[in-house]
């Protein structure tokens, strides 16, 4: 899914944009989560850099779209930003902030289109995913293909991953959910596997990062089939 922030002062081209989103999610059959907002004050109170693609006017109140990408980008350097103006020459100095692009009020679709195409492209060859993890009195930002594997204890979920471990409470079933599309498998029940870390299976074993691991007779066969179809998409 595509997530997607939409900021804008004015609500008849907020209604405008996130039609177009729609209408756009349903030609190129493409999940798209919309969020709106009135301001960039509003998205900056509230931003914690869980957005693929923000569109966004120049020209507001306050906060102007240039003020709020480069209160962005020193917080998030992957989000792709792509400016809404009435005039070309605000939009050039998108560069400062790593924008894609700029589309020219008044927004037709096609042109809004060709952008959300090329935005959606940068967004899959981009592809990362993050968890936000609460460690004492610290988030840890954990960007998921970092996780060899995720093993339940108790009430709690341990994360092994290149860094180091990291524990919160939670369940297995919950962080199945949650990285539903991003290659992690169960190879039992106490164990959510990184399927791209997958080094070796011998038998009933596999092994990640090092680690060996068992596989339950009743997750072989979901498990064997889940690691082929991965191995096989290259």
């Amino acid at each position: 899914m595509i997530r997607v922030a939409v900021v804008e002062d004015d609500a008849a081209y907020r209604r405008q944009l996130s039609g177009y989103l729609l209408r756009y999610e349903q030609e190129h059959e493409e999940p798209i989560r919309i969020t709106e907002f009135s301001s960039g004050m509003e998205l900056t109170e509230s931003y914690s850099a869980n957005y693929d693609i923000i569109l966004m006017d120049i020209q507001m109140n306050h906060m102007d779209g240039m003020q709020t990408a480069q209160w962005i980008r020193e917080r998030d350097k992957t989000v792709i930003i792509i400016f809404i103006t009435n005039l070309a020459q605000f939009a050039l100095e998108g560069y400062k902030v790593e924008a894609l692009d700029y589309i020219l009020k008044p927004v037709q679709y096609f042109a809004f289109s060709q952008t959300m195409q090329k935005a959606v492209k940068r967004v899959r060859q981009n592809a990362t995913y993050f968890l936000h993890l609460m460690q004492e009195s610290r988030m840890i930002r954990l960007d998921v293909s970092n996780i060899s594997y995720i093993e339940s204890q108790g009430h709690n979920v341990v994360y092994h991953t290149d860094e180091g471990e990291y524990t919160e409470q939670g369940s297995l079933k919950s962080l199945e959910d949650k990285l539903e599309g991003w290659h992690f498998c169960r190879c039992n029940s106490c164990y959510l596997v990184n399927l791209a870390q997958v080094e070796q299976v011998e038998q009933n074993q596999v092994t990640v990062a090092g680690q060996t691991l068992q596989i339950s007779r009743s997750k072989r066969k979901g498990f064997m089939d889940a690691l082929t179809a991965y191995v096989g998409r290259g």
